[in-house]
């Protein structure tokens, strides 16, 4: 059904914390990143697809998974963003990303990037880290969390006032010009509120609650 959860698996970290590792067991299909599919199967999971350039994919998984690759050959884009739109094209919009952070900085800066950019065509796209959620608002209104949650705050626009209200920390028209201005906040309740400009991007970041 297309409004299955779809997994994108990066290869980054892979997944070692409870809430990423259920995400992964219960997706109805997993979308792999070229040499992410190794990973997943040294975990006891098969991909569903495996997409990219196909060069950290050892051979004996191109042997084994072979019905189930499709190599991209173009180098324009990263394997993510083949994965990404390969998803979208089979109208598969219910999406959460693992796996796309971790191992080398500059990967993790280059996908959060992407996140601004898939979020405008999948509103509700995630990534789910071993430490928690990033998500990109892209507009003002009352976001979800827990209280005593750490929530971080990323304008990706530079000078992007933000008014906040259900935070620790409260912002009054605070004008975002560095990454860090408005990180390691606290949710007070079970949902905060957040005002910026019509047109602008915030990036979320949001821990997970051990129960």
């Amino acid at each position: 059904m297309q409004n299955e959860l779809t997994v994108i698996l990066a290869d980054g970290d892979f997944p070692r914390e409870e809430q990423p590792l259920a995400v992964l067991r219960n997706a109805a299909r997993i979308v792999c990143c070229d040499g992410s599919a190794a990973s997943l199967a040294g975990f006891g999971l098969e991909p569903t697809v495996v997409i990219g350039d196909l060069d950290s994919l050892p051979s004996e998984f191109k042997t084994r998974f072979a019905d189930r690759l499709i190599h991209v050959r173009e180098q324009e884009t990263n394997d993510l963003t083949k994965a990404f739109t390969y998803c979208r094209e089979q109208g598969w919009d219910n999406i959460a990303i693992l796996g796309a952070t971790g191992k080398r900085e500059d990967h993790t800066l280059g996908n959060l990037s992407l996140l601004a950019d898939y979020s405008e065509l999948v509103p509700s796209l995630k990534f789910i880290t071993n430490y928690g959620v990033f998500f990109v608002a892209q507009k003002s209104g009352d976001f979800p969390a827990i209280p005593g949650q750490q929530i971080s705050i990323i304008a990706l626009q530079t000078g992007t006032p933000v008014t906040s209200s259900g935070l620790k920390y409260p912002m009054d028209k605070l004008v975002l010009k560095r990454w860090w201005q408005a990180t390691l906040n606290e949710a007070l309740s079970d949902q905060f509120h957040l005002e910026f400009p019509e047109g602008t991007q915030l990036l979320i970041f949001q821990e997970h609650i051990k129960e």
